[in-house]
């Protein structure tokens, strides 16, 4: 256990070496808040799918018992790639204001309340609680990266990876536990409100851990600090900076691809001639095998000056995955379902190069903000193209190689960001 609290509390930049000047509680104390806010971060990643997840399972029931239309339906899962977009625009200046342990509070707060929301009334309340929910999400989206450059600076791979894997494991979670909880509790409001419990754990976690970062402050105010963001001038702006622009292409041309391929993969398939069953099993193994490649490789790609081989070397994997599936789709679909899907795991070093490439705790948040900003913008084009290029070929033969250009040119922008400089 004291090796567990040595290794996390290290990557805070708090020393755990015995001082004659620092009485011996304060050392438990920042060694405490440093596992805390550990736990409580991979608790807040939890939080950051199931909300999204979880509607589609129980999709065709809410949409009967509410009397709703394909179009209604159509809204509800646009929204969050929306919300995700403007609220991440916002998150950097609530940070500002509020500093970020505050704001990733109010963030889990805004979930909690989304989710209860959409489930008291009719369609309309549903799709404003979704908006309220994901709202929040976007806002954690955010600002964790922040947190893990500002308190674990000498960790970022391994944080990034618990926080990525915790993130991916909630989205399964979602999906595969909503049906059975709506099965067991008496319908989808139920199922779907039951969520709000898990944020509502995070925030009593975050609202512990951030307690005992603010006991532990005078041992290192230094950090303290850095951890909430606050300028007494104007921001400063990175849309005149060409790497955080190229941040922001690699990681929305990486969250197209997700978008894309968690949308339409399963009727890719189906028409391909694979059953209905084994469509859903192959799409719940692309979130999955992501877990253990984000566990690992962020931490190792973090301890490297440049990420850029990590970045062309998943983007190659996904590659292949891509290419077996246009043009064998059927011969081993759950061969190229995993190659895809570790190729997908890119996302993990998309959070860290957020870390990696700003100086300070506030240029993170900007960069954070701008990244996931304008990227989920860029991202909510894709499933559209892709289904209107299925509709004027009559196939999934251009579609799919419009995937194989975003993923290439994925490489190439995670190329360049990958290299060791600063915004």
């Amino acid at each position: 256990m004291s090796d567990m609290i040595a290794d996390v509390t290290a990557g805070t930049g708090i020393s755990t070496r015995t001082d004659a000047a620092r009485p011996a509680t304060r050392h438990g104390r920042v060694a405490g808040g440093g596992l805390l806010l550990g736990v409580a971060v991979v608790l807040v990643a939890l939080n950051l799918r199931p909300a999204i997840t979880s509607v589609g399972p129980v999709l065709g029931q809410a949409r009967d018992g509410l009397g709703a239309s394909a179009t209604w339906a159509g809204l509800l899962t646009t929204i969050p790639g929306l919300c995700f977009a403007l609220a991440g625009l916002a998150a950097p200046a609530l940070a500002r204001r509020a500093g970020t342990t505050a704001a990733v509070a109010l963030s889990m707060t805004v979930l909690a309340c989304g989710l209860l929301a959409r489930v008291l009334g009719g369609p309309v309340l549903v799709l404003a609680g979704t908006m309220v929910a994901t709202g929040g999400i976007a806002l954690a989206n955010v600002l964790v990266p922040v947190v893990v450059k500002s308190s674990f600076p000498a960790r970022i791979g391994l944080m990034t990876g618990m926080y990525t894997a915790a993130l991916q494991g909630g989205g399964a979670l979602g999906s595969a536990v909503t049906a059975p909880l709506g099965a067991a509790l008496g319908g989808w409001r139920p199922a779907l409100a039951s969520w709000a419990a898990l944020a509502v754990v995070a925030l009593v976690v975050w609202s512990l851990a951030a307690r005992a970062r603010r006991r532990a402050e005078p041992a290192d105010p230094r950090a303290a600090r850095e951890t909430v963001p606050a300028s007494q001038g104007p921001a400063r702006s990175l849309l005149r900076s060409p790497l955080a622009w190229v941040v922001t292409v690699f990681f929305g041309l990486q969250a197209c691809l997700a978008y894309v391929l968690m949308g339409w993969l399963p009727l890719v398939l189906i028409d391909a001639g694979v059953s209905q069953g084994d469509a859903g099993l192959y799409v719940g193994a692309l979130s999955l095998v992501g877990v253990p490649v984000s566990l690992t490789v962020p931490a190792l790609a973090a301890r490297r000056r440049s990420q850029s081989g990590w970045i062309v070397g998943l983007g190659v994997i996904g590659l292949t995955g891509m290419v077996g599936l246009m043009l064998a789709p059927t011969t081993v679909p759950l061969l190229w379902t995993l190659l895809i899907g570790t190729g997908m795991s890119v996302f993990s070093l998309a959070l860290t190069l957020l870390a990696l490439r700003a100086r300070t705790g506030e240029d993170t948040a900007r960069l954070s903000g701008m990244a996931q900003g304008f990227g989920y913008l860029l991202a909510a084009v894709g499933p559209f193209l892709f289904g209107l290029l299925h509709d004027i070929s009559g196939g999934w033969t251009v579609p799919l190689l419009m995937l194989i250009g975003v993923l290439l040119a994925q490489m190439l922008f995670g190329w360049v960001a990958g290299r060791p400089r600063y915004v």
